[in-house]
């Protein structure tokens, strides 16, 4: 009997195992990984699969962007905006990565925690969050500057906490 109780353990223990890895991505970004309904966004949009991609992305961010009322990003260079990435990029910005404060706290405390190193994907997702973050901090004044200021600190060091972990020989990703 103890044998049997020994394997339903075992096969509980793997199974929970299995789950939790499972769908440990979608913490980070659980946007990127939720379909919304009568919606042709693509599900978990990447930019950058190459290096003409990252330079790409490069060229969005060092483009003029421009964050309407309704925190909708757009780029503002008619030429970048209507290629084909400009358009994953538009999603990642708009859907994907958080705007508000509580989120991207949420965001800077789940990083702080995250074993290994991030994923691609999620690398760059924080990255343009951390953009973001410093867009509205430069537009903030007052105390709310103070607050993107942290958040702004929160991110670069979880980055570069990231980064740091990378480049050494070993870790896991």
């Amino acid at each position: 009997m103890r044998w049997k109780i020994l394997l339903l353990l075992l096969l509980y223990y793997n199974a929970q195992a299995s789950v939790c890895h499972r769908w440990s991505r979608a913490v980070l970004f659980p946007a990127a990984h939720r379909p919304k309904r009568l919606s042709s966004l693509p599900l978990n949009p990447v930019l950058q699969t190459s290096l003409e991609e990252v330079e790409l992305l490069y060229e969005f961010l060092l483009a003029e962007l421009e964050i309407g009322p309704d925190l909708q990003i757009s780029i503002k260079d008619e030429e970048l905006a209507s290629l084909r990435k400009a358009s994953d990029f538009h999603t990642i910005c708009n859907n994907v990565i958080p705007k508000s404060i509580p989120d991207i706290r949420r965001l800077s405390a789940s990083l702080s925690g995250h074993p290994g190193i991030l994923k691609k994907e999620d690398f760059e997702r924080t990255v343009l969050t951390l953009a973001y973050t410093a867009y509205r901090t430069a537009l903030s004044q007052g105390y709310q500057k103070d607050i993107w200021a942290q958040s702004l600190i929160s991110l670069f060091q979880a980055l570069r906490h990231d980064l740091m972990r990378s480049s050494q020989p070993g870790v896991p990703p």
